[in-house]
């Protein structure tokens, strides 16, 4: 049975690291899912790689057409960024096995869609004091750096995140993702555990 593992955790957490080595090594043969948004692109982000870029009204127009399997809203200072998932061909578990990052609630709607056997949490984490040095450090790198953007999100990642919610959602196992290749490692010998 092939599988979507979804990689959640805070922001900052190295979740896009994770996933970006997972597809580029090959080791494990998972196609990825590529999430859509309405949020701005970062400097270094390609259009189809981190996210398919797309206007609040195409969103919109494909939420209307019913073809949004999962999607949530953020209140940013910069006003409301949506993330989606698309039913746009890219998920046919007969032919192969995908790595997605997810929220919460996007790992719950795939696995509600899906089923529980067929998707599967990987939750990255890192101390707080960290992933934040790790925000602010990304956030120096961008043109127009969006400090205010970087501590709404920290703050709602406290409550997102919640020992609750983690544990109402089912996440169990927990991937330290202080030293990557390690975190690699424990990840990919956890996926493994799923062939």
């Amino acid at each position: 049975m092939n599988h979507i593992f979804c990689i959640i955790g805070k922001s900052a957490s190295g979740k896009d690291s994770v996933y970006r080595q997972l597809l580029a090594d090959g080791i494990l043969s998972l196609s990825s899912i590529i999430s859509y948004t309405t949020r701005p692109i970062r400097e270094g982000e390609k259009e189809g790689v981190e996210y398919h870029f797309r206007s609040r009204q195409d969103y919109e127009a494909a939420l209307a057409a019913g073809r949004v399997l999962e999607w949530r809203r953020y209140e940013t200072a910069f006003g409301p960024w949506f993330y989606y998932t698309m039913d746009d061909g890219q998920i046919d578990l007969s032919a192969s096995g995908y790595l997605v990052i997810a929220t919460l609630e996007s790992y719950m709607s795939f696995r509600d869609r899906f089923g529980a056997d067929a998707v599967v949490p990987l939750y990255i984490e890192v101390e707080d004091g960290e992933r934040l040095q790790r925000a602010l450090d990304r956030e120096r790198r961008e043109k127009e750096p969006r400090y205010e953007e970087l501590c709404r999100r920290f703050l709602a990642d406290c409550r997102d995140f919640s020992e609750e919610k983690l544990d109402l959602a089912g996440i169990r196992t927990r991937f330290s993702n202080l030293d990557l290749d390690r975190c690699l490692e424990e990840v990919r010998d956890y996926i493994r555990g799923y062939d």
